[in-house]
């Protein structure tokens, strides 16, 4: 079997679980190109909070689907997926095994499983949602969300705006929360491929790294 030919590899887990180095470590040994699955580092010029692999570590090993939108652009899943299908099939076409690595968890899931068929955005919603929170704040828009989506506020953290604006967008376009969509019948076809993950047993540990990433950062 050719390199073409092999599936897609996974690497995926927390943050700081050291993926970065392994992915770059792979890719000096094996014919392989990694692809980005993370929602931060899409963005230009958001360097530093998002962890970015830096310019010596991305001479060692380019990084596909690093730095393509500006921090305004909004860059939805359907998006990443149309790009990472696209950065794939480059990949293979040069005889290489692409090698997948972030933590975007919902990324992953929607590569392997697919998408739900769920309402596109509505700049004419969005915009009423974005004046609302700023005349009342994002604190009241989130209270909002959970009365019609309570599992997608308990997963949205109330100072993530734009993940909540996007499941308000859903609820008021659609009338169906975004929890219903994800829980839909999803399209096809889906990827298949290799996963690997790194999920630390000691939990002290990777908050100590953790802690150590941010000391950098400053």
């Amino acid at each position: 079997m050719s390199n073409a030919n092999l599936p897609p590899v996974f690497l995926l887990g927390a943050t700081a679980t050291g993926k970065t180095a392994i992915a770059i470590a792979l890719c000096q040994r094996l014919p392989m190109e990694i692809i980005s699955v993370d929602s931060a580092l899409v963005y230009r010029r958001m360097d530093i909070g998002t962890a970015k692999p830096d310019a010596q570590e991305r001479a060692l090993a380019p990084h596909r689907l690093i730095d393509i939108i500006e921090p305004w652009e909004t860059y939805s899943v359907s998006d990443f997926i149309r790009d990472a299908q696209r950065e794939i099939r480059a990949v293979q076409a040069r005889g290489h095994v692409p090698l997948l690595v972030g933590g975007t968890m919902l990324y992953f899931k929607a590569l392997t499983s697919g998408l739900s068929h769920m309402p596109g955005a509505d700049p004419a919603i969005r915009a009423q949602i974005v004046a609302r929170a700023e005349a009342q704040g994002w604190a009241d828009m989130h209270r909002e969300l959970a009365a019609v989506d309570p599992d997608a506020a308990h997963r949205i953290h109330p100072n993530d705006p734009q993940r909540i604006q996007r499941a308000l967008e859903v609820w008021h376009a659609s009338g169906q929360s975004m929890t219903h969509w994800h829980q839909s019948q999803e399209t096809s076809p889906t990827l298949q491929a290799l996963q690997f993950g790194l999920f630390p047993q000691q939990r002290d540990v990777l908050h100590a790294r953790i802690e150590t990433r941010f000391d950098r950062m400053l």
